[in-house]
């Protein structure tokens, strides 16, 4: 297995990673057992022993399916083992055990309180933003592995399936974005099965929105954990995010099958052809679009744009937000930030505006807009660079 270590010094080593391995897992148990009591105490001690349950069954499966990837603790298939996990492995591990402190939470009531109430999606959150942060260090340590790799896969998936089914279950989402929670598993799923009947699997070319997307999907569902936006918006927002990825879902499983041949010259034009409309017509055309209908429903409305008690500055920052939002989208100036600011203005909007029908076209071409960016005909775009690439690289 190694050019530099004798079996025996590689055996000595696994079966320290297993120490650790074991260790770490002992830990997040007696964490979670801290937990446990506290959420007993603030909370009702049958809902603390459920979340303690709960928690400590999906740590003991991130624990297993890190156990057994462990002999690939190494940076290639051929290079040494890794003799400790390292710091970058110990992080999403931690992301990890923050995700099972989530679908604690599962098969409950919403937690009611000041702070309570918004602990499910605090929780979320801190393992959303570890996800930015563990190939950071992975690559500053100088210790990436294919374990690093395969655990953070793991992480991104267990948390987008755990975190929907809890949006779903809280009413924040419709029954349909569980598709999208499960859409890993019943890909992968697929491929064991065409493993098992002896079928073919093709390679599946790199794409660098799959791991953008699965960033905005935690960040969606970071918001509607939070007891901040209810339906019908929350909804919205979900088919949004949600239509996109299971496209993608859709179209890496025709490649992988082989229904789609990425490998010939025909397909290949044609998915050029694709990424060519979409950069100079459907990108360009939503910027278009968002402006148009914005102002649209701003006069439908009426103005000003926030009622009720209201102050006269908050509708000022309103307006001027909407204004410059859409001047820097139509110039395609940081098109994904001002898109995000947009979102963030839009929902502020929507408090004290129903939703029309034209801001259901409205939403969704802000949202798709987010995922896509702003493409040809962009001023500055050094926004879609640092989305697309890894931290740390």
């Amino acid at each position: 297995m190694s050019d530099t270590l004798n079996p025996l010094e590689q055996q000595a080593i696994f079966v320290s990673l297993k120490r650790e391995c074991t260790r770490l897992g002992w830990l997040g148990v007696v964490a979670l057992a801290g937990g446990c009591v506290l959420l007993g105490l603030s909370w009702h001690w049958q809902a603390a022993m459920q979340w303690f349950v709960q928690a400590v069954l999906v740590w003991a499966f991130i624990c297993y399916q890190t156990r057994r990837r462990l002999p690939i603790n190494h940076e290639a298939p051929e290079a040494p083992l890794y003799k400790t996990l390292g710091w970058a492995n110990k992080l999403t591990l931690l992301r990890s055990w923050l995700i099972a402190t989530v679908a604690g939470f599962l098969f409950q009531t919403w937690p009611e309180g000041a702070v309570l109430a918004w602990l499910p999606g605090m929780l979320y959150f801190f393992a959303a933003v570890l996800d930015r942060v563990d190939g950071y260090v992975a690559r500053r340590t100088g210790q990436s592995s294919l374990l690093g790799n395969e655990l953070d896969t793991v992480a991104d998936a267990l948390g987008l399936a755990i975190a929907s089914l809890l949006a779903f279950a809280y009413g924040q989402v419709h029954w349909s974005y569980l598709l999208f929670g499960i859409a890993y598993y019943l890909f992968h799923a697929g491929i064991m099965w065409r493993n098992w009947r002896g079928l073919p699997i093709y390679p599946l070319p790199p794409a660098l929105h799959r791991r953008t997307w699965a960033g905005f999907q935690m960040g969606f569902l970071v918001v509607v954990l939070w007891p901040l936006f209810h339906p019908p918006l929350t909804m919205l927002a979900g088919f949004a995010f949600m239509l996109p990825a299971l496209i993608g879902f859709l179209i890496d499983w025709l490649i992988v099958s082989g229904r789609i041949n990425r490998e010939t010259e025909v397909v290949d034009k044609t998915f050029q052809r694709l990424t060519k409309f979409s950069l100079t017509l459907l990108q360009p055309g939503l910027r278009l679009v968002i402006v148009v209908t914005l102002a649209t429903s701003l006069f439908q409305s009426g103005l000003p744009p926030l009622t009720g008690n209201s102050l006269a500055w908050m509708n000022n920052v309103m307006i001027g937000g909407f204004i410059v939002a859409s001047a820097m989208l139509l110039l395609g100036i940081a098109g994904r930030y001002f898109s995000l600011i947009l979102v963030g203005l839009l929902d502020w909007y929507y408090m004290s505006n129903p939703l029309l029908p034209v801001d259901y076209v409205l939403f969704c071409c802000v949202v798709w807009l987010l995922l896509l960016g702003t493409g040809r005909f962009s001023l500055w775009t050094e926004d879609d660079h640092w989305l697309n690439r890894y931290d740390g690289a």
